[in-house]
């Protein structure tokens, strides 16, 4: 497992870390066993970094964590979790003090830990990033030990400009695959320039660039793939990235050829996003040992070729593109 360097933090993570929504909930049944031994697999494939949030099942997918963590003991992996979906209306006025102290208390309980590595506001309302009072609340946590660092994970390429302009934002976490290639048109120059971590999430969109999907799949009643397809329940773009099924379908199909041998569709997928440097760490989630451990691989494949690089962007032009790339 190749390792890159966290932005101006002290630490060095996995290229490929370990998201850990799916553990938590809106993915269908995960049983805790088989959320435990992907943790696990996850771990002992190398994975020195792990993404999680205080709503993913309610604070389960970071007891979930706390515990594997507490079962393996020696060096832990970084953590990061996310604060602010808890609010019932997302609205700036929720980000007050008492709130986030609050969160924050919470996840350190969830976690079982005196201090949280880091901390990612979640996807917070656009004119949250005007008001630097909120990110000064944040530096008050820094300074009673109870954070480490501090970033956002947001929806929008506007979103993550603006947040980068506060200058104690180490990381930005955004959604960057083959279905979504506008980050590095701007945003990717600007973060490497002020050496801001970037964490690519919903890198296999959904689960649609694993290449397994059908017009007739089925999703279970509580998987988000069933409820979120047009933004039902949150941002329609963290559901098959914001692209029609029945397209990212035809997409799929004209990825397949360009897949190398020996390595699966999802492999494929993560190795693409590796290929910019500055990406820090890519976050597929994993409902089991063997997903976690096919994620951890895609660190061993070779580079992509200039011309398969190209035919992907023809893909992305031809099909994807007008579906996604103004609006996110």
């Amino acid at each position: 497992m190749q390792s890159r360097q966290f932005g101006r933090t002290p630490w060095s993570v996995s290229e490929i870390g370990f998201g850990a929504w799916a553990i938590g909930g809106t993915w269908g049944d995960v049983s805790e066993a088989d959320a435990k031994g992907a943790v696990h697999a996850a771990l002992d494939a190398g994975m020195t970094f792990i993404d999680t949030a205080d709503v993913y099942g309610d604070g389960r997918s970071e007891r979930i964590i706390r515990d594997v963590l507490k079962e393996r003991g020696g060096t832990r992996p970084m953590v990061a979790t996310k604060a602010g979906r808890r609010l019932p209306k997302q609205v700036v006025e929720g980000y007050t003090k008492e709130n986030l102290e609050g969160w924050i208390d919470r996840s350190l309980t969830n976690l079982g830990v005196d201090t949280l590595d880091l901390v990612q506001l979640h996807c917070p309302p656009w004119d949250l990033y005007y008001r630097a009072d909120i990110f000064e609340i944040l530096e008050g946590l820094v300074a009673k030990g109870k954070i480490r660092h501090y970033g956002v994970s947001v929806e929008k390429i506007e979103e993550a400009l603006k947040a980068i302009e506060f200058p104690n934002v180490v990381s930005v976490q955004i959604i960057y695959n083959i279905f979504r290639q506008r980050p590095q048109e701007l945003f990717f120059r600007e973060a490497k320039a002020k050496n801001v971590a970037i964490i690519a999430r919903v890198p296999l969109s959904s689960g649609m660039l694993t290449g397994k999907m059908k017009p007739d799949s089925q999703f279970a009643a509580d998987d988000h793939r069933t409820f979120n397809r047009q933004g039902e329940a949150f941002d329609m773009g963290e559901t098959f990235s914001g692209v029609p099924y029945d397209i990212g379908l035809e997409a799929v199909e004209r990825l397949r050829p360009l897949v190398p041998g020996g390595a699966t569709m999802a492999q494929f997928a993560l190795r693409w996003i590796l290929m910019q440097d500055a990406v820090t760490v890519i976050i597929p989630g994993a409902k089991n040992k063997s997903q976690a451990e096919d994620n951890a691989a895609s660190s061993r494949l070779a580079p992509l070729p200039a011309d398969v690089m190209a035919e992907v962007r023809k893909v992305y032009d031809d099909l994807i593109k007008v579906h996604v790339h103004q609006k996110w």
